[in-house]
């Protein structure tokens, strides 16, 4: 338990010193209250055995005293412990964003949103619950059992030996009431799996609405109700059991007891004495009963808390670990791109085995092939979103893992298929590309993607607001924009992945224009299915498993029979296609 808290300690440097203050005024909280009950037998004594009423009074308020004193104590401690748990619960939820702002985009290609979800937010709530409250009920979890039994002996040997065989009783019955280990991992699992499949689930919703789908056809999560169902119970069921020998021991004390009096009583002892005796035993039987269900539950959030660090931890470290490095180069001399010997896979799924090739600085390339050929890979590995297993990607004749973060993002535009735009002005998201850029460099750069047409559309111009809160575009409309984007930062390469795979006939030329302007004097690699856009490029790279089998001119592949060639034809074909009504 203790490594639990010196893992959960370091995410709160600051804080971590509340522990420390709840932890002590825990224990002399504890010490208090165990005195009060000591107190609590003179003042039975004064009252019951000597009639000392004087004596009695100063010892009740004695005792009140000291159990408001303790009990002071470890409300502050409690309220101590609150403040450091929710504030390492926002620092932990806190690495979690910051983890996926700078994770790798492999991380999300063998993470779902369900899952990772479930591990950030409620592993992050757990430990909550695990420094909130378990802190102090630890501290006198562990004092007060002690301390019972040599105030049971202080009061009697009988009350003490009673107390003992209770303890060593409840002591023999705590493993089992807190479950077994690998059952707990088990039904955590099971736990785990079921909050991944339901936030998959609720994100559907609209397709299950449309098509009137069931549950059970997301075959996952009825998997996963089922199974948690099934382990929810069979741990209740393995607990059960020893739970209800351990409660019947305490609420039937007095059945109890009574037959060990009949049978054991001292002769010699008075009556009020012996009612002292039973009075203690049940008070001291009472803090027994909570103190060891504090122990129980330690022990199961323990494990709880234990399973919650690691995998916050083992989250943190995927997140991390197929980030690229990158170096302290700024400036590229030039824009050459180098692919030597690179190998790269998506988990156990290889993509790219020792694949090398030149791309010329100023030139316009295109990568077709079939899907899964590994394009877009290429595409992606050449603007850092992965990290390549083995081989070496240049540009300029540098690795890339030498320059800067942010000359590899100010000098590599990527336009993708579906555009990405924020719920802000046009004017906005054309300036994100370059903060620091003039008005008139973001209109020039709008009007160059052929944006007034858009812009002419709504009375606001380009201050017009996207989204739920202002107007909806096309997905030409948009992809026009995000192109203007592209200009603006005027990177030294751009990437075009399917930018124009679906976009609507009446947006097509603007498209086109906006294409030309962009990519001019630039690097260019395209990425494209529709065959047409690609012919006048300065060189096409056919692509097959990986690997590159053709690359040339239009003119060049078409000569002979070449796999281009056949792509080709078959798009020609396709292009013939109409439907007869």
């Amino acid at each position: 338990m203790f490594k639990v808290y010196k893992k959960l300690l370091y995410y709160v440097p600051r804080e971590r010193y509340l522990a420390y203050i709840a932890i002590i005024g825990t224990a002399l909280g504890a010490v208090l209250t165990i005195g009060s009950y000591y107190y609590l037998n003179e003042f039975l004594k004064k009252l019951l055995v000597t009639a000392d009423a004087v004596k009695a009074e100063y010892y009740a308020l004695l005792i009140v005293g000291l159990s408001v004193t303790g009990g002071l104590l470890y409300f502050v401690a409690v309220l101590l412990c609150h403040v450091l748990g929710f504030r390492l619960e926002t620092n932990l939820r806190k690495r979690g964003i910051d983890g996926l702002v700078n994770s790798s985009f492999r991380f999300y290609d063998l993470n779902s949103s369900g899952r990772t979800r479930k591990i950030i937010d409620d592993n992050a709530s757990q430990t909550h619950t695990i420094v909130a409250h378990l802190i102090p009920d630890i501290s006198g979890a562990l004092l007060t059992p002690g301390m019972l039994l040599v105030l049971g002996f202080l009061v009697s040997w009988r009350v003490g030996a009673l107390m003992l065989i209770i303890c060593l009783i409840s002591g023999a019955l705590l493993g089992k009431m807190s479950g077994d280990t690998a059952f707990m991992k088990e039904y955590q699992n099971a736990l785990e799996k079921l909050s991944s499949e339901t936030v998959e689930y609720i994100r559907g919703i609209q397709v299950v609405k449309i098509f009137g789908a069931k549950v059970s056809s997301f075959k996952e999560l009825h998997r996963a109700i089922k199974s948690y169902s099934k382990k929810a119970l069979d741990y209740s069921m393995s607990c059960r059991g020893p739970f209800v020998v351990f409660q019947l021991m305490f609420f039937a004390l007095v059945p109890i007891i009574i037959p060990l009096v009949v049978l054991f009583i001292d002769r010699t002892l008075s009556p009020e004495m012996l009612a002292v005796e039973l009075i203690m035993t049940l008070f001291l039987s009472g803090v027994m009963f909570i103190s060891i269900m504090k122990v129980m539950y330690v022990s199961m959030y323990s494990f709880q808390g234990t399973t919650a660090v690691d995998k916050l931890e083992e989250i943190f470290h995927e997140m991390g670990k197929d980030k690229l490095d990158f170096g302290k180069e700024d400036r590229f001399e030039n824009f050459r791109i180098e692919f030597d010997n690179v190998t790269f896979g998506y988990g156990d799924k290889g993509v790219l085995e020792n694949l090398s090739f030149t791309l010329e600085e100023g030139k316009q390339y295109a990568l077709m092939g079939d899907s899964g050929s590994g394009k877009s890979t290429i595409a992606k590995l050449l603007s850092g979103f992965y990290k390549i297993d083995g081989g070496t990607i240049k540009i300029g004749g540098k690795a890339l893992g030498e320059y800067t973060e942010e000359s590899i993002i100010k000098n590599i535009a990527f336009v993708f298929q579906d555009a990405k735009l924020f719920k802000t002005s046009i004017y906005e998201n054309v300036l994100l590309a370059r903060p620091t850029a003039k008005r008139d460099e973001v209109m020039e750069a709008l009007r160059l993607a052929g944006c007034q047409s858009i812009m002419d559309k709504f009375s606001t111009k380009e201050n017009t607001i996207i989204g739920s809160k202002g107007v909806y575009l096309s997905g030409g409309e948009k992809q026009r924009i995000a192109i203007a984007r592209a200009i603006l930062k005027d990177a030294g390469i751009i990437i075009l992945d399917e930018a124009s795979a679906a976009v609507d006939p009446d947006n097509e030329h603007e498209l086109q224009k906006a294409f030309a302007h962009l990519m001019k004097g630039k690097t260019v690699i395209m990425i494209a299915h529709r065959l047409s856009s690609i012919r006048n490029v300065d060189e096409i790279l056919v692509m097959e498993k990986g690997k590159i089998i053709e690359r040339g001119t239009d003119e060049e592949l078409m000569s002979t029979d070449t796999r281009y060639k056949e792509l080709q034809n078959l798009y020609g074909q396709a292009n013939q296609w109409r439907v007869n009504l």
